[in-house]
C-alpha cells in the first residue's frame, strides 16, 4: 500500500510531486476519501495516465453540510465518526474483493475482523461520552474537522476556521469566538497535528481554556507515534 498524503500532512493543501504521479500510474486500485477532501486528485489521475478505478471510500455515508459565504459546503471529514469508519472499511473491503476475486475470502475475513474492531470502538466512545454531562462536552479546536464526531457522540466543537485549513479567520471571527467560549464556559482546547497551533493557543489564552492534548483529525502520526493507525487516532 502506498500513501500519497503522509503522516502529519494536510490533505487540503497537499501538492503532489512527479513521483506521486509515477506511484499512482503503477497502482492496481486507488482509494480516496472523497467529499471534496482531495481537490488535487483528478488532476493527478489525469497527469499520471492511471486508467484503473478510483474508489471513493466515503460512498454511502450521510453527508454533513454548512453554509459558507452563502453557499452550501460539504464537510469532508466523515471518517471522524466511527459509524462512518465502518462504512469506509466496508467500501474498501468490497473494492479489494472486486479487484482481486481470487483472494476474496481473505479480504472478507480480514475486513470482518477489522469492522468488528471499529464497532467496538464506536460502542466504547458512546459509553465514555454518556458519562459526561452534555454541558461539559464542549471543546476548542484549530478548525472545523469534528462535525461528524460531534454529531455522533454529542460533543460541541468550536473552531476559528471552517472545514479547510487553508481558510483564515478574521479578527471579528476570533473576537466572536472568544466571546462565545467565555459565555459557554468552554474549559479545554486541543491542538491538531497537521495545523499551526498558534491561533488556537492565542484564543485559549484569552479565554482561560486549558490544554487537553493533541488530536489527529486528518493525518496519522509517524510509525511508532501515538496515532499511527486509524483506531489509535480515534
Amino acid at each position: 500500500v502506498s500513501t500519497l498524503v503522509g503522516p502529519d500532512s494536510d490533505p487540503h493543501s497537499f501538492e503532489p510531486s512527479p513521483q506521486d504521479g509515477k506511484t499512482l500510474a503503477r497502482a492496481d486500485v486507488v482509494f480516496v476519501s472523497g467529499l471534496g477532501l482531495e481537490g488535487w486528485i483528478d488532476r493527478l489521475v489525469s497527469a499520471s495516465g492511471y486508467k484503473g478505478q478510483v474508489i471513493t471510500a466515503s460512498q454511502g455515508i450521510s453527508i454533513r453540510q454548512m453554509e459558507e459565504d452563502g453557499k452550501p459546503i460539504t464537510d469532508p471529514h466523515a471518517w471522524n465518526s466511527m459509524k462512518n469508519g465502518v462504512q469506509y472499511a466496508t467500501n474498501v473491503m468490497n473494492a479489494l474483493i472486486a479487484a482481486d476475486p481470487e483472494d476474496a475470502n481473505y479480504f472478507r475475513q480480514r475486513g470482518a475482523e477489522y469492522i468488528q474492531q471499529l464497532q467496538k470502538l464506536d460502542l466504547w466512545a458512546k459509553t465514555q461520552f454518556a458519562a459526561v454531562p452534555p454541558q461539559k462536552r464542549k471543546v476548542l479546536t484549530s478548525h472545523d474537522a469534528f462535525g461528524y464526531f460531534g454529531q455522533e457522540y454529542g460533543v460541541t466543537f468550536l473552531a476559528p476556521v471552517g472545514f479547510s485549513t487553508e481558510a483564515e479567520a478574521s479578527a471579528s471571527d476570533v473576537a466572536g469566538l472568544i466571546k462565545q467560549i467565555k459565555q459557554e464556559k468552554v474549559n479545554a482546547y486541543f491542538i491538531e497535528n497537521q495545523t499551526d497551533p498558534r491561533l488556537v493557543k492565542q484564543i485559549a489564552a484569552a479565554t482561560g481554556a486549558k490544554a487537553g492534548g493533541e488530536l489527529y483529525p486528518e493525518a496519522l502520526s509517524r510509525a511508532g507515534g501515538p496515532a499511527a493507525t486509524y483506531e489509535q487516532a480515534f
